[in-house]
């Protein structure tokens, strides 16, 4: 069994997941083969400026022809290359009802009041989206009038809205079932139906479920089965029917993990992280499920997860320096606070400001302060 440390395994992921900023097209980056997470204003943009050696602007994802926004992984928007989200959504059909359950985020009261088995709940939602999304569609606009399609299980008060709507988390994994897509660069979020869309599929396909494990194993590997599961949105029970075949057994640090065996002499040998990055909120680093392995210290980890509003990362040299924050200053100025956990050399500070300048150009900000604090 390959024995490798953290350091290793880091310099691996930051290769894989394209940080060496060797690509000019977005399609191209390996981050795609999993869907790049757009949650938080921009995160996607930025990842994108982060990893292509090009100029990265809005239009760069809201215009792409090759590239489209979905709610996919955990009901969360991620960007797909277009000829692949069949597939996907094949692959985030769940494979029995219990997979259902958890991937709604639903206890079991909630679901004996619809009356129905959990694959039928996600199903009769998605049949519903379908057929109230005929065009482009406000999230509010949409979620209201699929509310009314649907029966009243499905929808519970919300002191917040002041309003009964349909649960959120259903309304996130079963839109895609309905052939529905996000339009990207909308505010407020916007909903679309996607182009010669198919009827709604029902089937599991356990194949396109084990592919999207296996990327997810490319990506953020040497993984363990809870990650793998964590990331689906589902339990380790029904992860297990999900996992991939041809995998080699790592010892990270003693603990074992797993990878595609053709991907264990980039493990091996990966190459050298010699360069810093400003990382968005989101970004696809910081979304594999083993936090240890990223940060290993506690105090640390608290300061780059929070409960609500996540900062960037400051990647410098293969390891999470620290992190970093921007406000825009009306529509020509953009304050980038950067806060190392270690006082950083000066090579490493005047690379930050470099990659600040470029953070704000993606956002087309002409003006841009920098503060180390």
């Amino acid at each position: 069994m390959l024995e490798v440390g953290r350091e290793q395994v880091l310099a691996y992921r930051i290769a894989a997941q394209g940080l060496h900023r060797t690509e000019t097209g977005a399609a191209k980056l390996a981050v795609f083969d999993l869907g790049l997470q757009d949650s938080v204003r921009d995160t996607a943009l930025l990842a994108l400026s982060a990893r292509l050696d090009a100029d990265v602007r809005p239009e760069s994802l809201v215009d792409s022809e090759s590239l489209v926004l979905a709610w996919s992984h955990r009901g969360a928007p991620h960007f797909h290359r277009r000829a692949e989200l069949a597939a996907v959504t094949a692959g985030l059909v769940p494979l029995d009802d219990a997979d259902a359950l958890a991937r709604m985020l639903w206890q079991r009261g909630q679901l004996e009041k619809t009356g129905l088995d959990p694959a039928d709940v996600l199903f009769t939602a998605a049949r519903a989206i379908r057929k109230v999304v005929t065009g482009p569609m406000t999230k509010g606009t949409a979620s209201t009038a699929v509310t009314k399609a649907v029966p009243e299980g499905f929808s519970y008060w919300c002191r917040g809205c002041g309003a009964t709507h349909i649960y959120e988390q259903l309304m996130r994994v079963a839109t895609l079932h309905g052939g529905v897509r996000l339009e990207a660069g909308a505010t407020p979020a916007t909903l679309a139906p996607l182009e010669a869309r198919g009827p709604v599929r029902t089937k599991p396909d356990v194949a396109a479920a084990t592919e999207i494990v296996a990327r997810y194993l490319r990506v953020h590997g040497p993984a363990t089965l809870s990650e793998a599961a964590a990331f689906v949105g589902t339990t380790k029970t029904i992860a297990a029917r999900m996992w991939p075949a041809g995998l080699a057994e790592v010892s990270v640090d003693g603990k074992r993990a797993y990878l595609p065996a053709e991907r264990v002499a980039e493990l091996e040998s990966p190459p050298e992280p010699d360069f810093m990055r400003l990382l968005p909120p989101l970004d696809p680093l910081t979304q594999a499920r083993d936090r240890a392995v990223l940060v290993p210290d506690k105090a640390r980890q608290k300061e780059v997860w929070k409960i609500l509003g996540n900062p960037g990362v400051l990647l410098a040299d293969g390891e999470i320096a620290g992190v970093w924050r921007a406000k825009a200053v009306g529509r020509k100025r953009l304050d980038v606070t950067i806060t190392p956990f270690t006082p950083l050399p000066a090579p490493v500070r005047k690379a930050a400001e470099a990659e600040a300048e470029r953070v704000a150009a993606a956002r087309l900000f002409p003006d841009q302060t920098i503060t180390f604090s």
